[in-house]
C-alpha cells in the first residue's frame, strides 16, 4: 500500500454520471478568499496523471474547482441516508462535500476525487459547509499512517487554506479554514442504499447494484452460497468480505475510528472520513475516540462488531432486491472471514509467516495478553517483536507462542531504529501548535515522510484470497 507508485496517465472517466440524476445534485464550491496550497500529495497525483500541474494550476483545480478536462462538468452532492449511532436519520447527504471527478489509475481502478469543506450544499442544513484547518492536518496524519499500517484507506489528496476564520464549539475559535480534497475508491456508502429502501426505489437500487459490481468487482461468492447469482446477493458477499477485513486492519493497527456509522461505510471497504480518531496509547479494548460516544458503541474493541451491525443494514437495504436467507447467509461469513483476516494482518504485522487460524490464534492471544499486562501499546510492541525476535524480559508464555513461525524480511533500516513510529494525541497536538503558532509546517512534513519510510519497511499488506 505505501510503495511508490509507477506512473499514470490522466484517464478521466465520470462513470457516475449514469446514476447522476437521482444519486446527487449538481452544486458548486465556495468562493474562498484565498487557495493557498499546503499539502499537495504528489505520490497520489503520480498513480492518476496528475502530478504534473504547476501550482496554479492545483489551486484552480483542488480551491477553486475547476473541471478537469473530460471529467464531471459541475461537481455531485451525493444523496444518502444512514445509521448515526444506531439512530436511523434521513436528513443527512454531503454537506460539506462533493465528488468533484471520477479517474482510472493505471491499474485500471475507478477512483473518486472528492472534497471535504468545500461549501454548502442543499444537504448541509445548519451547517457552514466549511473545514477547519486542524481538521484538514488531522486527515492527513490519520490516512498517513493509516496507509503505512495496511489499512484500505482513502488518500488525503490536496489541502489548501482558504483565508477564512472559522467558528466551533470543540476547539478555540475563530480557527483557520481549509478545503480538502481526498482520493478513494468510490464514495458509495451503506447509507446510499438506504435511502433507495426508504424511498422504495427498487429500479434506482437495481442500477445502483449494477454499477457496483461492474466498478468495483470482487470474488464470487462460495459455490455454495444460495443465490450466488443474484447481483444483490453477489454485492452482498463483496461487502461482508471487505468489511470483515477492514474490522480486522482496525484492530492489527490499533486504530480506533470513532464514528462508525453506516454513512461512513463506503461498499468498497475502503475507510474514509476523519474526526475524532484515535490511536491507542495502551492495549484496550474499552478505549474511545469520540468524546460524545457516551455509551462506547465504537470503542476499540467494538469495532468489527460496529461493522458487522453495519453489513445488517445493507442486508436490510438489499432486500428490495433479494430474500433474506441468501443475504443472512453471507452476514453469517463475516465472523469467520474476520478471524482469517485478524491473522493474516497481525503475522504481516508481525513479520511472521502465518501458520494458519488455528495455530495463530493462540499466538495472537498471547501476544494481546502481554500488552494488557505489561502496559504497552501496539506500535512499541510490534516493533519490539518483529520477525518474531524476543528478549530476556519478553514472557514465557509469548516466547512459548512466537517458537516455530518464521520470520518474513526484516532488513529494512527502519527496523534498527530506536523507536517506532506512533501516532498518539500528544503528538498530533504538536504538529498542529507548530502550524497554528509559528506556522511552521517542516514538523508535519517530516512526519509524513517518517510514516511513509515506516510503510516501506512494512511492504504491500495482504489481501484476501481472490482479491485484486
Amino acid at each position: 500500500m505505501s510503495s511508490e507508485p509507477q506512473p499514470g496517465t490522466y484517464h478521466p472517466d465520470p462513470a457516475i454520471s449514469e446514476l447522476a440524476d437521482w444519486l446527487g445534485s449538481p452544486v458548486g464550491p465556495a468562493d474562498f478568499p484565498q487557495t493557498r496550497i499546503r499539502f499537495r500529495n504528489d505520490r497520489a497525483a503520480q498513480s492518476v496523471g496528475l502530478d504534473h500541474l504547476s501550482d496554479e494550476e492545483w489551486a484552480r483545480h483542488f480551491g477553486r474547482f475547476e473541471s478537469l478536462e473530460g471529467n464531471l462538468p459541475q461537481p455531485l452532492a451525493l444523496k444518502y441516508h444512514g445509521h448515526q449511532f444506531r439512530s436511523y436519520n434521513p436528513e443527512i447527504g454531503d454537506g460539506r462535500g462533493f465528488l468533484y471527478a471520477q479517474i482510472r489509475s493505471r491499474d485500471d481502478r475507478l477512483l473518486d476525487l472528492g472534497t471535504k469543506g468545500s461549501g454548502q450544499t442543499p444537504y448541509s442544513r445548519s451547517g457552514d459547509g466549511r473545514l477547519t484547518l486542524k481538521g484538514a492536518v488531522r486527515e492527513i496524519l490519520a490516512t498517513e499512517m493509516l496507509e503505512a499500517l495496511g489499512v484500505n484507506t482513502s488518500k488525503t489528496f490536496s489541502v489548501i487554506e482558504t483565508g477564512e476564520e472559522l467558528w466551533r464549539n470543540d476547539e478555540p475559535s475563530p480557527t483557520r479554514s481549509a478545503v480538502m480534497v481526498r482520493l478513494s475508491h468510490s464514495h458509495i456508502r451503506i447509507g446510499t442504499f438506504q435511502r433507495l429502501l426508504a424511498l422504495e426505489e427498487a429500479g434506482e437500487m437495481s442500477q445502483l447494484v449494477a454499477y457496483c459490481l461492474e466498478q468495483f468487482p470482487g470474488p464470487p461468492a462460495p459455490d455454495d452460497a444460495p443465490g450466488r447469482d443474484e447481483p444483490a446477493v453477489q454485492l452482498m458477499h463483496h461487502v461482508v468480505e471487505r468489511m470483515a477485513d477492514l474490522a480486522a486492519s482496525y484492530m492489527v493497527a490499533g486504530f480506533v475510528h470513532g464514528v462508525l456509522n453506516t454513512d461512513n461505510m463506503n461498499i468498497t471497504g475502503e475507510s474514509f472520513d476523519y474526526g475524532p480518531w484515535r490511536w491507542l496509547p495502551t492495549w484496550d479494548q474499552s478505549f474511545t475516540a469520540a468524546y460524545f460516544d457516551h455509551g462506547k458503541l465504537y470503542a476499540f474493541g467494538r469495532q468489527p462488531e460496529a461493522l458487522h451491525w453495519n453489513c445488517g443494514q445493507f442486508a436490510v437495504a438489499l432486500r428490495l432486491l433479494a430474500d433474506s436467507e441468501p443475504l443472512v447467509a453471507a452476514m453469517e461469513r463475516f465472523g469467520p472471514l474476520y478471524m482469517e483476516a485478524i491473522a493474516r494482518r497481525w503475522c504481516w504485522r508481525l513479520g511472521v509467516h502465518s501458520r494458519g487460524v488455528e495455530s495463530d490464534g493462540p499466538m495472537i492471544a498471547a501476544c494481546e495478553k502481554m500488552m494488557r499486562e505489561d502496559g504497552i501499546g501496539p506500535d512499541a510492541f510490534f516493533f519490539s517483536h518483529r520477525g518474531g525476535r524476543v528478549s530476556d524480559d519478553t514472557p514465557a508464555e509469548l516466547v512459548e507462542a512466537l517458537e516455530g513461525y518464521e520470520a518474513n524480511d526484516s532488513s529494512h533500516e527502519y527496523w534498527s531504529d530506536t523507536e517506532p513510529q506512533s501516532m498518539l494525541i500528544e503528538e498530533v497536538e504538536a504538529i498542529w501548535s507548530a502550524i497554528d503558532e509559528r506556522d511552521d509546517w517542516s514538523v508535519l512534513e517530516a512526519k509524513v515522510a517518517s510514516l511513509r519510510r515506516m510503510g516501506d519497511a512494512h511492504g504491500e499488506a495482504p489481501v484476501p484470497a481472490g482479491h485484486a
